[in-house]
C-alpha cells in the first residue's frame, strides 16, 4: 500500500528526528574522544589503536540485525573511527600503489577513511621509509606470497622497539569495490599494539636450508600453533621463513601450507601480530638458529605483517 502524502511526510518528520539525535550522539562522541585522547597521552599511549578498533566493530557486528546491511554498517564505522584518531593525533598512511597495482590505494581507503591523508608509493621501499622516519603512521603494502625472490618482510627484522612491525591485515569484512581483482595486503606501523585475544600470530624464523616446513609445522603444533600462511627465502646458507598461526582449535583455522588468500565472510578475519613469543607480546619476531630474538623492520635496505 502507497502512503499518502501526509503519511509520507509524517515518515520523513520521523527520520529527520532519528538523523538529528544520530548527529547529537556523534559530536557527543567526538567530545568523549577528547576526553580519551588526554588519558592516552597521560598514559603515553598511541591515538591509532587497530585492536581497540576491531573490538569495536566486531561487537557491532555481533548485535546488529534487520534489514540495513551489515558491510555498509562497518564502512560506516571505519570512517568515524578513522575520523576520530584524526582528533587524536597527526594520522597518515603510505600505500604501496603502482601503476598496476592500485587495488592496494583502494584497500587502504576503504579501511582508513576517505579523508585520511594518504601518499602513494611506486616501491615497498620508500612505504617502509616513511613509516620507519616517521612521515606515515601506517604503511600499506601486498600481502606475502611464497616463492619471492626478495620478500619485503625480511626488511623488518630487528630487535628495536620502535621498528615497523605488522599491525593489520586489508580488507578487515567484506571486500568493497576495490581494484585488483581481490588483493589482499598487510598494514605496518610502530609502536606496541593492543592484544584482542582474536589475534594471528606473525613469526618470522631463520634456520639452517635443509629444515624443512614439516619440522616447522611440527614445532608450530609442539607451541600449541597451526600455521595458515607459509613463506621462505633462502640466503648464504641459511633460510628465513614467515608464518602466520594460531593457536590450535581456534576458530575458523586449519592447518594449511600454500599463500593463496583464503575467502572469509565478513569480520571472519583476525588481527595479525608479529611476536616474540608464539602468543606474547605483540612485538615483531625473528627466532634465529642460535637462539636469538629479533623483531619484525627495515634493514640496510630501503624496503619494511588482517584484522578482524
Amino acid at each position: 500500500m502507497t502512503p499518502s502524502p501526509s503519511d509520507l511526510a509524517d515518515l520523513r518528520r520521523r527520520l529527520d528526528e532519528i538523523d538529528d539525535k544520530l548527529h547529537d550522539l556523534l559530536i557527543r562522541r567526538a567530545e568523549i574522544v577528547g576526553a580519551v585522547a588526554a588519558s592516552k597521552r597521560e598514559g603515553k599511549l598511541p591515538a591509532f589503536q587497530p585492536g581497540r578498533e576491531a573490538q569495536i566493530i566486531r561487537r557491532l557486528v555481533g548485535r546488529h540485525h534487520g534489514a540495513f546491511p551489515v558491510a555498509t554498517l562497518v564502512r560506516m564505522w571505519r570512517e568515524m573511527l578513522s575520523a576520530t584518531v584524526r582528533l587524536q593525533s597527526a594520522f597518515a598512511v603510505a600505500v604501496f600503489a603502482p601503476i598496476e597495482a592500485q587495488g592496494f590505494w583502494d584497500l587502504a581507503r576503504d579501511h582508513y577513511g576517505s579523508h585520511t591523508p594518504m601518499a602513494a608509493y611506486r616501491s615497498i621501499g620508500q612505504v617502509i621509509r616513511a613509516v620507519t622516519e616517521g612521515q606515515a603512521s601506517l604503511g600499506v603494502l601486498p600481502m606475502p606470497q611464497e616463492g619471492e625472490l626478495d620478500p619485503w618482510w625480511r626488511h623488518l627484522l630487528s630487535k628495536d622497539e620502535d621498528a615497523p612491525r605488522v599491525v593489520a591485515r586489508l580488507p578487515f569484512g567484506a571486500r568493497g569495490n576495490a581494484r585488483g581483482d581481490g588483493v589482499d595486503a598487510l598494514a605496518i606501523g610502530r609502536g606496541v599494539q593492543q592484544e584482542t585475544g582474536r589475534d594471528r600470530v606473525l613469526l618470522a624464523t631463520e634456520s639452517s636450508a635443509d629444515i624443512s616446513r614439516d619440522r616447522i609445522f611440527r614445532t608450530l603444533a609442539s607451541l600449541g600453533l597451526v600455521c595458515t600462511f607459509f613463506a621462505s627465502y633462502e640466503h648464504a646458507g641459511s633460510a628465513t621463513s614467515l608464518e602466520t598461526s594460531a593457536r590450535s582449535g581456534s576458530p575458523r583455522t586449519k592447518a594449511r601450507s600454500d599463500p593463496a588468500p583464503r575467502p572469509s565472510p565478513p569480520i571472519a578475519r583476525s588481527p595479525v601480530r608479529s611476536t616474540a613469543t608464539p602468543m606474547g607480546s605483540p612485538t615483531g619476531c625473528a627466532r634465529r638458529s642460535d637462539g636469538a630474538m629479533g623483531s619484525i623492520r627495515r634493514a640496510s635496505s630501503a624496503a619494511p605483517a588482517r584484522t578482524s
